[in-house]
């Protein structure tokens, strides 16, 4: 009798790994949750191209129913379109309106249609009316089904009704000043030569400012002559700028006091941005005034400029244009007391 030895049990099958999606639907995936963030940068572009006019226009671009309700309308889109994919969180919706402001911008700045000064001096408030408008639009959607919501459309058209009706057209003046001071271990006489002719400045003396951090050209020089009307300082900047200081108050070693005078070619095209042009309708400077005080062996140079500031949104503009000027003032004080204070000693 033959015995068969026992069954011994099957191995279990080995077990297959999942299939990877395929590449098509990952593809596809990845659109559809960006879709949001191009969607909100393509109305912000749009109305960017519609907001184009010329200072005092009904659709200039500086207008405050754009600076501000522009990117409150691009938090609002992104919000809307994300949710109509799924419910998002509050984090979401504010965040995810900044990154679609900041692509926005980058392609006004692609598209030339703003300078790097101008994206610098008004992304902050971009970034926060972007988040602004994605939070009210996800708490909409909350309480709305969110495939009913076409308050999207009236947040985009608002600014452009509004520009319509010419709503947004007043640009105060604001009338403003800053002051500084640095004391210097020189005598006036040394202060005095330099502050009126300052030559061969390199970038390294001056590009800490905040001011040239953001675009606009350092100086080169600064060298002044006397006329039979006053003194008269012939400055140049970098990309081919070029005015006069011109000054009819003035007392040497003591104090002078600097007016502008702009040609038509002083600023050639594309040196700085429009929006910010000095002698233009939304910013000027107006003097510059500098003092010399003797404090024993030293001196006490002091600078006050005078400013005016014009937009409708000067509650926001005057204090950017505060910090940028009371920032250059400090270094350009610093300038003077590196350059007079290796003069004045020995050798």
């Amino acid at each position: 009798m033959t015995v068969e030895p026992p069954e011994l049990p099957s191995s279990p099958p080995p077990v297959q790994p999942p299939a990877a999606p395929p590449r098509h639907d990952v593809s596809v995936s990845l659109l559809v949750h960006a879709s949001p963030l191009f969607g909100g940068a393509l109305i912000g572009l749009l109305l960017r191209l519609a907001f184009d006019g010329q200072p005092g226009q009904a659709f200039a671009t500086m207008l405050w129913i754009f600076i501000v309700l522009a990117p409150f309308a691009i938090g609002a889109v992104t919000v809307y379109l994300a949710e109509r994919i799924k419910p998002r969180s509050t984090m979401y919706h504010f965040f995810m309106p900044v990154f679609s402001v900041s692509l926005c911008v980058l392609g006004s700045m692609l598209l030339m249609l703003e300078g790097a000064i101008c994206v610098v001096m008004v992304m902050p408030i971009f970034a926060v009316m972007g988040g602004l408008g994605g939070v009210i639009m996800g708490a909409i959607c909350r309480r709305l089904q969110r495939s009913k919501t076409p308050t999207v459309y009236s947040f985009v058209a608002l600014p452009l009704v509004l520009g319509l009706l010419g709503v947004g057209q007043d640009t105060p003046h604001r009338f403003e000043h800053v002051e500084r001071r640095v004391l210097i271990q020189a005598a006036p006489a040394d202060v005095w030569k330099v502050l009126l002719d300052a030559d061969h400045i390199q970038a390294s003396e001056v590009d800490r400012a905040w001011m040239y951090r953001i675009g606009v050209p350092t100086p080169l020089n600064g060298l002044t002559h006397e006329t039979r009307n006053g003194l008269v300082r012939e400055v140049r900047m970098g990309k081919g700028i070029h005015f006069q200081q011109v000054s009819t108050d003035w007392k040497p070693q003591q104090y002078v006091r600097w007016q502008y005078l702009f040609e038509d070619d002083s600023v050639p095209a594309g040196a700085l941005d429009d929006h910010v042009r000095i002698g233009g309708p939304y910013f000027d400077l107006l003097d510059t005034r500098y003092t010399l005080t003797p404090r024993g062996a030293a001196t006490e140079l002091s600078i006050r400029m005078d400013y005016r500031v014009s937009t409708g949104f000067n509650w926001y503009t005057v204090p950017l244009a505060n910090w940028l000027i009371g920032d250059f003032s400090e270094v350009i004080l610093d300038f003077y007391r590196h350059r007079a204070e290796p003069a004045a000693a020995p050798a």
